[in-house]
Order: C-alpha cells, then structure tokens, then sequence
C-alpha cells in the first residue's frame, strides 16, 4: 500500500471583538482568534498537514497573509484547496488525528460536533476523524490557541486496476438490468420497454 503521513501545526492569538471559528464549527465565546482569515487554528493545521503530505508546500504558498483576497476569509476555502491537491497526486484521505491545545473555551462538550464538522469538510466518515484537547500547563501560552495536525493518505486505486461493468457482469441480460435500474434511479421512473445497450455510450 502506497501511503503518505502529513503534520500540520498552526497558532493563533485570542482577541475581543471577533468571532470565534475553531474547526469549521462558530463557537460562542467572549473573544476570536486573530488571523488575517478567519482565523480557524484548526482547519489551517489540517490544510498545511494535507499539503505537507503530498509536498505541496504550505497555506502560506497559497494564501498569503498579506493578500487582501484573504482577508476574513473562510478557512474552508484552504481545506478545499489542500485536498484538490492530493486528489491531484493521486491520494486520499484515510484518517486524521488533532490535537487542540487552548485553556478556554472547553472543547470536550462540543468535541462530537467538531468531528462530525470536520468529518463532514474532509468527507471522510466521523470515525477517521480524531479531535483532543490539551490546557496549555507551563507554555505560558494562556492567551494563545494551537492546533496539532496528523493525516494519513493512501494512493487512490490505479485506473488500470479497475474493472469495468462489461467484466464484472456475466451477462447481456445482467447488463440491461443494471443499466435499466440506473436509468429508473437516475430519473425517478420505471423503465419497462426493453432497448438495446449497444446504443448506450
């Protein structure tokens, strides 16, 4: 198996007057986290750990800190990016694990929230998804929220290996079935009258 492991780490200071976004999810809390984005610490160490895995380089190489187009933008946005580019070089996102290292708010009473936001984001199942949270013990780091990223990709099955329907299914009588039930799927009705698959492309 053809695998690759990405980290990926980000920190942002806590500052009144903004809304506070931590992993796709806005969070009610006095204070947000500065950032030229939206500031979402934990989707920007997962972009830059989905980049790093596939040697991509960074959220800085794509979107930096000083460009206005970014300004108060949706964290979403870099996720986005980052996985067009493994799906690019021929990847897939098989599991992640973070860890939030913040003193306030408590993440542990939204932590299944969190992971079935960030779950939904990656598109993968709510099971690959790790969220933790640490208190920031003797970092002097009262003030401060950091993210801990780790991904695991593995290769996207090679087209070669793939079999087409013609080869999986037996029969002409199986393949109008299948193609038939597609049909009916695909527009909502019933496809009675038999028709001929040679027409279909």
């Amino acid at each position: 198996m053809d695998i690759r492991i990405g980290y990926g780490w980000d920190s942002h200071a806590f500052r009144p007057g903004v809304p506070l976004k931590i992993g796709g999810l806005s969070i009610d809390h006095p204070e947000g986290l500065a950032g030229h984005s939206d500031g979402d610490v934990l989707l920007h160490a997962l972009t830059d750990a989905l980049l790093g895995a596939v040697s991509a380089g960074d959220i800085g190489s794509f979107f930096p800190p000083g460009d206005p187009r970014w300004k108060d933008a949706d964290s979403q946005i870099f996720l986005e990016l980052a996985k067009e580019e493994i799906r690019n070089a021929g990847y897939r996102i098989v599991n992640v694990d973070t860890t939030l290292v913040l003193n306030a708010p408590k993440i542990g009473p939204i932590s299944s929230e969190m992971r079935e936001r960030v779950a939904e984001l990656l598109e993968i199942a709510p099971l690959n998804v790790g969220i933790k949270a640490k208190t920031p013990e003797g970092l002097d780091a009262d003030h401060v929220a950091q993210a801990h990223a780790v991904v695991l990709l593995e290769r996207i099955e090679e087209a070669g290996e793939l079999q087409t329907m013609s080869a999986v299914i037996q029969s002409q009588r199986e393949l109008e079935d299948v193609v038939r039930d597609l049909v009916s799927q695909v527009h909502g009705v019933a496809v009675k009258a038999p028709f001929d698959t040679d027409d279909i492309t």
